[in-house]
């Protein structure tokens, strides 16, 4: 958990010197009660600009005003300051899970996001939208909706013949089927229109298609394409042309961020609330990690580049800590092993915080994902990102003759 590392005793008798010894920062802050209220709880909040938000919260209330005044009430306060609103998200969520384990969703109006699930562990699978997330069966996502999981699920079931349907199979030979069947758009397992190793097989081929992002199926289809004009038979070629544009198609309406949760990960960079310094989110497995810090002006006396200690940190045989990468809330060997076990609440609350920054408009900062063809990561292509987001912070920092 990123502490809240910042704090300050209020007397109301001095707010103006309280006021001054807080940033005009964004922040997640927590007012603490005084002790004389006994059922009193700490009360979390996010703000842009902490001193404002304080001032207009521990002021003198003004009696023609509804606003709520916490003015009799705080004691003290203890706060974070946040470079980036993903950042600011992160942590608000992690002290809002501590301190209202039973409604922190409902309080953050944080819901699963919509995955595309396939049961292996059944005899006869199906793949359909759920926003549940258990221990077994291959997810794929995170999508922005449910709408939006349905329609990437649907042209890609046409793609395949694999099951649609909700019934028990029993593989009766007297069922009548159904329109998926008549249409040899399903293997019709569920009156023995298949053996079972061929409905395995079927659904194999959906899982590589969902694991190589689609392009298992370009590539069989491309071959069987280039064999058929070869033999000369076009007819065949022209319909494994077409079958290869849907599969573009398919393709082309899957978000970046929509992958197996086993395979999803990613690195995400953030401005941090230090000068010249970087926040690196780890993702692994859908699972986010507490930020590092790539501090640049400690880099320059450093004897290991950016990339190196980059490669020290997202490496798995990696870790190796570096004075200039400061990590937020804990040890680097902590930061560095993410593939750590968790629940499947926090999982889905960590999928839900990471569609919500993913899928929202605007969106700060930079996400990448290792390279499978290369079997690494983009470290270029990240250091020139951090130099971006620098220089976005630069251009937005006020002269001081403004």
């Amino acid at each position: 958990m990123l502490p809240l590392d910042g704090q300050a005793a209020f007397d109301p008798a001095f707010l103006e010197d309280f006021l001054a010894a807080v940033p005009p920062r964004p922040a997640v802050v927590l007012v603490e009660p005084r002790a004389d209220l006994a059922a009193a709880r700490p009360l979390l909040l996010r703000t842009a600009d902490l001193r404002r938000r304080l001032r207009l919260l521990l002021s003198p209330p003004d009696p023609a005003s509804k606003r709520v005044n916490l003015r009799e009430y705080a004691a003290a306060i203890r706060f974070r300051l946040t470079g980036s609103s993903f950042e600011q998200a992160l942590v608000y969520w992690q002290h809002a899970r501590a301190l209202w384990p039973r409604a922190y969703r409902e309080r953050l109006r944080l819901r699963p996001p919509a995955m595309v699930k396939m049961n292996l562990t059944t005899a006869y699978p199906r793949a359909y939208v759920t926003r549940r997330v258990s221990t077994n069966g291959l997810y794929f996502g995170p999508f922005a909706t449910r709408r939006s999981a349905e329609d990437f699920l649907e042209p890609l079931l046409d793609l395949f013949r694999m099951r649609r349907c909700q019934i028990k199979i029993r593989r009766d030979p007297a069922f009548p089927g159904c329109i998926y069947s008549e249409m040899k758009m399903c293997l019709a397992p569920c009156f023995a229109g298949c053996t079972p190793e061929e409905y395995t097989t079927e659904v194999s081929r959906v899982v590589e298609f969902l694991t190589s992002r689609g392009v298992s199926l370009s590539q069989e289809l491309a071959r069987d394409r280039e064999t058929a004009s070869a033999e000369l038979d076009f007819e065949r070629a022209a319909a494994q042309h077409r079958r290869l544009e849907k599969v573009d198609a398919v393709c082309g309406s899957m978000p970046d961020l929509a992958r197996p949760l086993t395979l999803l990960d990613a690195v995400i960079f953030e401005r941090a609330s230090g000068e010249n310094t970087i926040a690196a989110f780890l993702v692994r497995a859908g699972h986010i990690a507490d930020p590092f810090l790539l501090q640049f002006d400690e880099l320059a006396s450093q004897p290991r580049s950016a990339e190196e200690i980059l490669r020290g940190v997202l490496q798995p045989a990696g870790g190796a800590s570096s004075d200039a990468v400061a990590p937020h809330g804990g040890d680097q060997a902590a930061v560095a092993s993410t593939g750590e076990r968790i629940g499947t609440a926090e999982l889905e609350d960590h999928l839900g915080l990471l569609a919500r920054w993913f899928y929202g408009r605007p969106r700060e900062g930079e996400i990448f994902y290792p390279d499978a063809r290369q079997e690494g990561w983009p470290y270029r292509r990240m250091l020139r990102a951090c130099a971006r987001l620098l220089a976005q912070r630069e251009s937005r920092t006020p002269s001081p003759s403004s």
